[in-house]
């Protein structure tokens, strides 16, 4: 397959979009039901508040970072995009790593309050990758797409293979986007990233360990989310320049 990638990034290209597509393991199947035990029990009212709580927060984050978001630079060269991209990966780990300590720290109450700061730090990095890549989020669907890409990061594998198809055709998915991302499926959003996640936040809520809990696992969560939104963007751009790159073979 033609591309315009060094070939280390195309072979972390390829590496990374197996994983995206493998088939969900006994223990991810097993890790599944049990979640979906789990949730059933919650009474349906809780769900929805909890989806109501999600769903503003998060649309709150994502107009309020379009403003506050650079502009993207469609001329950067690839090399200088991805050295930038790192850069702003980079910060916000450390800064997710500080917040987790912080709140980690400070016992029950405090710890709860990572939950939206983090959910915060998460999408602002998304949007900050998105502009140095090159696409503007004031358009109504890159802002889906971030939340697809968020979805990818922090889902089931069973839900992954779902997300990464969409993504992976994402030009004539878009076509079928919903008018408004208020009909966005909050309620698949909330739970699978809570259930993601829920394991190193509970610990982090520890006397004593939450803090070091904290930490590494915020750190871990923005590199996790910092390296699907790269690959997501590459396997974009790469389709992208298909056309291009076979225009310009002979015969």
């Amino acid at each position: 397959m033609s591309t315009f990638f060094e070939p280390q990034v195309t072979l972390e290209l390829r590496a990374w979009q197996r994983r995206m597509q493998r088939r969900p393991t006994f223990w991810h199947r097993l890790t599944r039901y049990w979640q979906g035990r789990f949730n059933g029990l919650l009474p349906e009212k809780m769900h929805q508040a909890i989806t109501a709580v999600i769903k503003q927060m998060v649309r709150g984050v994502l107009y309020g970072s379009t403003h506050l978001t650079r502009r993207p630079r469609p001329d950067m060269p690839w090399a200088e995009r991805e050295a930038a991209v790192r850069t702003r990966i980079g910060y916000y780990r450390t800064t997710a790593a500080a917040e987790g300590a912080l709140t980690g720290a400070g016992g029950f109450l405090v710890g709860l309050a990572d939950f939206p700061l983090l959910l915060g730090i998460k999408l602002k990095l998304l949007f900050d990758i998105a502009s140095l890549y090159g696409y503007d989020v004031r358009n109504y669907t890159e802002r889906l797409y971030l939340l697809h890409v968020f979805q990818l990061a922090f889902s089931s594998q069973h839900t992954r293979n779902r997300v990464y198809r969409r993504l992976a055709n994402w030009e004539t998915y878009r076509q079928t986007l919903p008018a408004e991302v208020s009909d966005f499926d909050w309620r698949t959003f909330q739970q699978e990233y809570r259930d993601y996640i829920d394991l190193a936040k509970l610990a982090q809520l520890l006397p004593f360990i939450g803090a070091a809990v904290g930490a590494v696992a915020n750190f871990q969560l923005i590199r996790e989310l910092g390296d699907t939104a790269m690959n997501c963007y590459r396997m974009r751009h790469e389709q992208a320049s298909k056309p291009a790159v076979e225009q310009a073979i002979p015969g």
